[in-house]
Parts: structure tokens; C-alpha cells; sequence
């Protein structure tokens, strides 16, 4: 076996400040011509697929990501990937979603939830976006200099990273807006694919290869599905359910979805970029994890932290100049999204509250002005978390499971005409209150009772109710702002909220006739038209552009079913080959799980 390098030294150095000092004067490079809102926080909605497709991955690709996983295999074995593959089940409908965004010809969601529901739902939207950054911001600062900390044996600490990386995406981000993220994210994409497979080599030579693997660790190590693991199909479809109604929801959907050229270019860049490229690389993050554990097991030591693991594969399997470029592919993972967000930000505060509630009268110059400047504090506010606090990860996990509560609101909105902003607010209060209250009852418990499901909690609610044991056994319990993510209580809070938002929308006056037609005129026009009228793409000239989801509520008619595979080829054919794509993902993982056998 390897052992430890010496820690991080001069050739080291030189390829971390080669990185720096590249990134930043790439980006600012391409920032020069940036001089209207569209341009800086849309990119002029013109960016070439490529870039699409590299900036949906690294966007969506943070240096926590290896660490988590690398960590979860360490303990529980290879099964632990569908904790990253959440999102892979739904990642066909990317294919379907994407558009919505970029039809609606808006800078933000905001915008999207503000057409569709009112400024009122739009502004409550706008603040839970900001938190989200910030504290998104925050987690993966502090995340990505955890990383290099232990990828370096403590030489770097987690503070200077997040200073230097700070200063780095700003540089660029603050002129070039979402241009100069988006073509850096191409040079930083590159750099994360490389940090996802660059240990394996060393790592698999120096436990023996796959037989060495397997003759130190449990069988089940090597299962895509164990019970061990605490992932069977009931969560793996929960899991499934958060990503697809959360990821509608995420502020910086419009950026990933509507910057591109033409349609196909975002569904291309959120499918298979942000989608299927992602998945892929977890599937090195993975492998290192089993590899560690075989690794500590062979060299008779443990780890005190399982998420070490990442870190301890560092110090193990790279040589000098290896672990300069192993950090810089940390820190690339971080700036991506870092840089995004930035710009998300901005827009966010310029678009939805400088210029809709304080100065409606704002030229385009002065937003530009006040994008760029609250963009900048705003991080800065992302970075005191960073560098101050703790449990910025309990902040992060929180802001998670609320975009999905807000994403039934986004969902249903686009799905169902009749939906209202009476219905939207009463779809999040449901989805929150049972939730909670779920998750409450599962902390419920008798004098010497075990933790159970929710099941078994709520079959002793109503014991308790019956015998008059109720008080004692409620008072029992704790109310958690962030409790542990369990199918069960989520799964229930999104049967309410959507319960919420049917049974509400139903008994309340509609929207007015005049903002739902204005809102889906726009949804059933491709985008892909220049001003003159002209289509622009050969699936928009052939009529071959209609959105399957969009039309879902009209299927049981008769006039829906003419022409319907010509009017969806777009859809239909690029829903099949993502499948197609995540079957192949599935058959690469469960291949590697059979060497060595």
C-alpha cells in the first residue's frame, strides 16, 4: 500500500496558481462586451449548446458531492450511490421541463411564479431564492475548504480556501455576469470530471484491484440495492419524487434551462450535462469510498469520520503536482456553481425587488448597476456563514426540502390551468405543516420505546388517543427545524400539499381568465422564432415543438390525440434516449460490481 505524501509542496503550488490565475483571466477575457441585463444575467439568451451542457454539470456539481459520497460507501458500500442518483430517475424529464423556462421569457423564477400567481407569491418566492443562495453559497465555501484541508493533511486551511476561491469567481463574475460563469464552467467542468476518476488507478492498485476489494470487504459492499444501506425501492421512489418536484422550483433553473440558443440546446445541457454526466462521475465518487474501506481494513486502522474518506484516498494515491491539481479540481467544483449563483442573486434582487417594489421606473443601466452590487454583497453574506458558522449544513438540507414544497405550487401551476394563488399558498402551508408534524411523531415514544417508522407511530397516536395516554406521549416528542431526510414524512407532506392545492384552487374564485391565457400563450409558442416571426429550428418550422407535460391535463380528449406523434416528436423522441441513457448508467455501475468476482 501507499503511503502518506509529505504534504503540499512547491509543484503543488505552482499548479494551484496556475488555476487561479487561468480561471480568472479567462473570465474576465470573455466579460468584455457585457453590457445590458440580458447579457450579463442571461448571456443574451445565445450560449452555444456546449457551453449549455458544461454549465448545467458544473453548476450542479459541488466539492461536497465527492466528500458525502465517498463518505456513505465507506460505511454502508456501493448501494449508497442512489443518495446521489436521486435525481437520475427523472432526469428524462429534464427533456420535458426545460423549456418551460425559456418560453417564458423571464429572468428569474420569480418572474415565472409572479406571471402565473401574483406579485404577492412572486416576492415570497424571491426571499426564500436568496436564503437559498446564500446559505447554498455558504455550505459549499465552507464544504470545498473541508476538502482541500484534508486532501492537503491540514497544510491549507478551510478558511484561506474560501477566501481565495471568493476572490477568484468574483474577479469575473461581478463584470462578466452569467457569461463569463457560464464559459469558465466549460475549463472548470473538465477539472471536476478529472477529480471524480483520478484516484482510482492508485487507489484500485494499492488494495489489489477488484479481487483485493472483494476478498477484504463484505459481499453486500458490492450490491447496487442492500438493505444495509437503508435504500429500498419505497425510498428509492420518495428520493425520485424530491428531485423532480424540487428541481422545478430551484431559483437558478431559469440560467441552466433558458440561456442557450434555441430549446434543444437547454434540454440537451440540463439532461445530459446536468443529468446524465453527473451520475456518471458519481459512479467514481462511489468507487473511492469502497476503495478506502478496503484500504483502511488492509493497513489494520479505521477512520474517525467516515466523510475522512475522501480526503484519506488524497493523501494516499497522489503524488506531487497530483495533489495541486487534485485541489484545484476541488475548488473548480465550488467556483462553478459559486459564480452562477453570484449572478443568480443579482438578478433576483435587481429583477424582483429593486425594480417591481422599489424603483419601477429603473433603466436597464441602473439595474445592470444594482445587479452586479447586490450579487456581490449577497455573497458576501454567503462567505461570514462560510467563515463563521457552523451548522450551515442544517441551513442548506432546510432549503432543499423547501424548494420542493414550493416546487407544487410550480408544478401544479404548469400542469393544471384552474390552479390559484389561494390553492398555491395553501399547497406550501399543507406540505409544511404535515411534514412537520410527521416528522414530530416520529420522535414520539412511550417511556422505554424504541425509534420506529412513521407507521408504527401514528397506529400509538391512535392507541394513545384511546386509552387517554395522548398528552404524555405528544409531550414526548421534539420539533426539529432540520430533521433527517426520511421518505416517509415527505412523501405525506406532498400528498398534502398537492391535496392543498386541488381542493383550494376548486373552492376559491379562479385567476383571472385574462393572466392564465397571457401565461400559457407564451408556454405554447416555441421560443425558438426570431422577432420577425421566423422559426429558427427545424422541430419549430414542422410544428414538431409541442410539450407533452404542458398538454398532460388534455389528453383525455379526442383533439389531443390528432397528429400526436408529429406534434411531440421533440418530446417523445428525447424522453426515449434519455432512458436509454440511464439504463446505461445502471448496466456501467452494475458491470464494475461484477469484476472480480
Amino acid at each position: 500500500m501507499q503511503t502518506a505524501h509529505s504534504g503540499f509542496g512547491w509543484l503543488d503550488w505552482i499548479v494551484l496558481g496556475a488555476y487561479f490565475a487561468g480561471i480568472t483571466l479567462y473570465g474576465l477575457w470573455v466579460s468584455r462586451k457585457i453590457r445590458t441585463t440580458d447579457a450579463y444575467f442571461l448571456g443574451d439568451r445565445n450560449l452555444p449548446w456546449w457551453v449549455m451542457f458544461a454549465q448545467a454539470f458544473s453548476t450542479g456539481t459541488h466539492a461536497e458531492g465527492p466528500v458525502l459520497q465517498a463518505g456513505a460507501t465507506y460505511r454502508f458500500g456501493f448501494a449508497t450511490i442512489w443518495y446521489q442518483w436521486k435525481n437520475m430517475l427523472i432526469t428524462p424529464f429534464y427533456w420535458l421541463l426545460a423549456p418551460w423556462y425559456r418560453r417564458s421569457k423571464r429572468t428569474t423564477v420569480a418572474e415565472i411564479i409572479e406571471d402565473r400567481y401574483g406579485a404577492g407569491l412572486g416576492l415570497v418566492y424571491t426571499l426564500f431564492a436568496i436564503m437559498f443562495f446564500v446559505f447554498v453559497q455558504g455550505v459549499m465555501l465552507k464544504g470545498a475548504g473541508k476538502a482541500v484541508a484534508g486532501a492537503t493533511g491540514g497544510m491549507i486551511s478551510p478558511n484561506a480556501v474560501v477566501v481565495t476561491m471568493t476572490v477568484a469567481f468574483i474577479a469575473y463574475s461581478y463584470v462578466g455576469g452569467l457569461v463569463a460563469a457560464a464559459y469558465t464552467n466549460v475549463i472548470q467542468g473538465m477539472l471536476i470530471i478529472l477529480l471524480s476518476f483520478m484516484l482510482l488507478p492508485a487507489g484500485l492498485s494499492a488494495v489489489g484491484g477488484f479481487s483485493g476489494m472483494r476478498a477484504t470487504l463484505p459481499a453486500d459492499f458490492f450490491q447496487l440495492f442492500n438493505r444495509h444501506s437503508g435504500i429500498g425501492v419505497f425510498t428509492v421512489f420518495a428520493l425520485a419524487l424530491n428531485g423532480l418536484v424540487g428541481i422545478v422550483a430551484q431559483p437558478h433553473m431559469v440560467s441552466m434551462c433558458a440561456t442557450g440558443k434555441t430549446e434543444r440546446g437547454g434540454r440537451s445541457g440540463m439532461t445530459y450535462g446536468g443529468g446524465i454526466l453527473k451520475r456518471f462521475c458519481t459512479i467514481g465518487w462511489a468507487l473511492i469510498g469502497v476503495i478506502v474501506a478496503a484500504m483502511v481494513i488492509q493497513a489494520g486502522t479505521q477512520l474517525k469520520d467516515p466523510e475522512e474518506a475522501f480526503g484519506y484516498a488524497c493523501l494516499h494515491c497522489l503524488g506531487p503536482g497530483l495533489v495541486g491539481l487534485m485541489v484545484a479540481a476541488i475548488v473548480a467544483a465550488n467556483m462553478s456553481t459559486c459564480s452562477t449563483f453570484l449572478v443568480n442573486m443579482g438578478a433576483l434582487f435587481a429583477k424582483d425587488i429593486y425594480a417591481t417594489w422599489m424603483r419601477r421606473e429603473a433603466s436597464d443601466r441602473e439595474l445592470l448597476t444594482i445587479g452586479r452590487i447586490s450579487g456581490l454583497a449577497l455573497t458576501m453574506l454567503g462567505v461570514w456563514f462560510a467563515l463563521g458558522m457552523k451548522n450551515v449544513l442544517d441551513a442548506f438540507l432546510f432549503t432543499e426540502t423547501f424548494s420542493a414544497f414550493l416546487g407544487v405550487m410550480f408544478l401544479g401551476g404548469l400542469l393544471w390551468r384552474r390552479a390559484n394563488r389561494w390553492g398555491a399558498v395553501a399547497s406550501l402551508a399543507a406540505a409544511v405543516v404535515v411534514y412537520y408534524a410527521a416528522h414530530y411523531l416520529l420522535t414520539c415514544r412511550t417511556p422505554g420505546e424504541t425509534p420506529h417508522g412513521l407507521l408504527p407511530a401514528v397506529e400509538r397516536f391512535w392507541t394513545c388517543l384511546g386509552n387517554g395516554g395522548l398528552g404524555e406521549f405528544l409531550g414526548s416528542g421534539q420539533l426539529l427545524l432540520v430533521a433527517d431526510w426520511k421518505p416517509g414524512p415527505f412523501v405525506c407532506s406532498m400528498v398534502a400539499g398537492f391535496a392543498g392545492l386541488i381542493v383550494v384552487s376548486l373552492t376559491t374564485p379562479p385567476e383571472t381568465p385574462d393572466r392564465v391565457a397571457r401565461f400559457f400563450a407564451k408556454m405554447e409558442r416555441s421560443s425558438d422564432f426570431d422577432e420577425s416571426g421566423t422559426a429558427t429550428t427545424r422541430a419549430a418550422a414542422r410544428g414538431e415543438d409541442d410539450l407533452l407535460m404542458l398538454d398532460l391535463p388534455g389528453w383525455l380528449t379526442a383533439a389531443r390525440w390528432q397528429g400526436f406523434f408529429r406534434r411531440y416528436r421533440e418530446d417523445l423522441l428525447g424522453f426515449m434516449l434519455g432512458w436509454l441513457a440511464v439504463g446505461g448508467l445502471i448496466l456501467i455501475a452494475w458491470g464494475l460490481m461484477q469484476i472480480g468476482r
